[in-house]
């Protein structure tokens, strides 16, 4: 198959998941075209299956805003003729699935038949999505998609909660290349980071206020009243420097690192003994799944698709979102006890199995070969 995927190239867990699957889908033998502003963080190995296509916005005076979602169905379009894609994939309906729809209308006049697959991921249903600016666009761009897949159950049920769908929605979850995260930890990484032994612990996000940071910088420091620790922040974000002045506040500064965005977020993993996400929402969680790939066992709240993936009491604990109390105990608990810490990074590593990359792909390649032989079995 020649497969056009649209997407945002950024750390986002939309753009990781888009480009993680388009490099899985090229390993296979598939033809991947990815379309979007600038290269995928993700996308840093040559593939010859693998084409990166840029969207170029063109600047007038004329406009205060310049028409990206224009300038990105013109560029679907010219991909889609000169290529001969056989089907869109589209990650995160604002603009996406848009966008798509008025290229699909574009090359109908043409006399080319080209599926839409739309994924929603999140935060395009439950937050951008639900603005009155956006939601009937929204609304009618779904439905429009020929196939739409939620990465979790929550989200499936948050998207006919909150719009008018007329279509099935299939659950297809995020995944997580396993065989990636089986990363042996650098013992001289370790040392550098905890050079007594101390406890690792780590949150990675982007920093955006439903992160809540610094309920993570709160947790530490009840956890460091009773374990020798450190706590390791990876990414950027708005609410950085807030977390930076709390550690601070706190007298924790100097057993905190805020390393920034990091690409081979496994090498960190790999020395980690514990992920802490007590999130406002998580439409799937697929930082957690990462850490539980790796071995980690999660600390979180229970908002949104982590109960999906994050089993109370085997791979990690889960509270309210907010309770600081109980996360920080439960945090205790598991870095005081050494056989029931082994026993939840076993646990969770055997979890994050189910999610494997081998066995989510081949439901995204059977969905694509359903609606393309429906597609052109018509023409």
């Amino acid at each position: 198959m020649r497969i056009g995927i649209v997407c945002y190239p950024t750390f986002g867990g939309s753009g990781v998941l888009a480009t993680e699957l388009g490099k899985a889908l090229a390993d296979k033998g598939h033809q991947v075209h990815f379309i979007t502003y600038q290269q995928p963080v993700r996308l840093s190995e040559f593939n010859a299956n693998i084409f990166y296509h840029e969207v170029r916005v063109p600047t007038y005076p004329l406009f205060d805003y310049p028409p990206y979602e224009t300038a990105l169905s013109s560029t679907m379009v010219d991909v889609i003729v000169n290529n001969n894609i056989d089907l869109l994939h589209v990650h995160y309906a604002i603009p996406h699935a848009s966008a798509a729809y008025m290229a699909k209308k574009i090359l109908e006049k043409q006399g080319k038949i080209i599926p839409v697959i739309t994924t929603l991921h999140g935060t395009d249903i439950t937050l951008v999505g639900r603005d009155k600016t956006f939601a009937p666009v929204v609304t009618f761009s779904i439905n429009e998609s020929d196939a739409i897949t939620a990465v979790s159950q929550n989200l499936r049920d948050e998207t006919y909660r909150n719009f008018k769908i007329e279509k099935e929605i299939k659950v297809i979850h995020n995944f997580v290349d396993v065989k990636r995260f089986r990363k042996k930890p650098i013992d001289a990484f370790r040392r550098v980071i905890a050079p007594h032994n101390e406890k690792v612990v780590l949150h990675a996000s982007n920093f955006r206020k439903l992160k809540r940071v610094n309920d993570v910088v709160r947790i530490f420091a009840e956890i460091n009243k009773k374990v020798s620790s450190k706590l390791l922040f990876v990414g950027d974000g708005p609410e950085r420097s807030g977390a930076e002045s709390l550690a601070r506040e706190l007298g924790i500064y100097d057993e905190t690192r805020f390393v920034g965005r990091q690409e081979q977020i496994e090498e960190i993993l790999a020395i980690s003994d514990l992920f802490i996400l007590p999130s406002d929402y998580e439409s799937f969680g697929l930082a957690a799944l990462e850490a539980m790939a790796a071995g980690v066992p999660v600390i979180s709240s229970n908002a949104g698709g982590l109960p999906e993936i994050n089993i109370e009491g085997e791979t990690g604990y889960m509270a309210d979102v907010g309770d600081i109390e109980t996360m920080s105990a439960r945090a205790i608990e598991l870095l005081s006890d050494e056989s029931k810490l082994d026993r939840f990074k076993a646990k969770a590593a055997a979890h994050a199995r189910l999610f494997d990359i081998e066995t989510i792909v081949p439901r995204y390649e059977a969905l694509y070969n359903r609606f393309l032989q429906n597609i052109y079995s018509r023409v």
